[in-house]
């Protein structure tokens, strides 16, 4: 049996560093830590690709928590199918169940199903916060940190773009782009 680990996070932004000291202190070797830096709203990961290709029968991979392997419950199940019938185990170390054995398998069913609904819930819950906010007039975005049509007004009286950038505190490449 060789242990295996597979850790995630949903944006490049994120630190895998946690989840990857957790499969180290398990027992897993650096070099059979597969990581992704994706959604986990579909299996189509690198990572994931990889540790698939790489695991054999008898071996066991470990996953921090269930939602690091996959949020959506139809992946969830195919994926732990698909390791099942290559006799690859999936323990969740911080859920602490296992895919080993028929109560293992039904356990991780219903509990990525959960995982599923309240995924949904928090996406509604964000939409209903997004609309009450626009509904107040709260602005969404990126705020527009130059003012483009006091660089069109400078323009008209006559003053370069040099005079433009130094009076408005902007590069010149930003005014001859807006000025385009």
């Amino acid at each position: 049996m060789r242990l295996f680990g597979y850790a995630r996070v949903s944006t490049s932004q994120q630190s895998l560093d946690l989840q990857v000291k957790a499969l180290k202190v398990e027992g897993v070797k650096g070099n059979r830590i597969f990581t992704d830096k994706v959604t986990g709203s579909h299996v189509d990961r690198d990572g994931l690709r990889l540790l698939r290709v790489k695991v054999e029968t008898g071996d066991v991979i470990l996953v921090k928590k269930l939602d690091r392997l996959g949020r959506d419950t139809a992946d969830m199940i195919n994926l732990i199918k698909e390791f099942d019938e290559m006799g690859v185990a999936i323990r969740f170390l911080d859920d602490g169940i296992s895919t080993e054995g028929t109560m293992g398998k039904m356990v991780v069913t219903i509990l990525s199903a959960v995982a599923q609904a309240e995924r949904q819930r928090i996406l509604e819950r964000t939409n209903e916060g997004r609309i009450e906010a626009k509904a107040k007039g709260i602005k969404f975005g990126r705020k527009l940190t130059v003012d483009r049509d006091k660089v069109f007004a400078l323009r008209k009286q006559g003053l370069g773009a040099t005079d433009i950038a130094r009076q408005m505190k902007i590069g010149r490449s930003t005014v001859y782009k807006i000025l385009q």
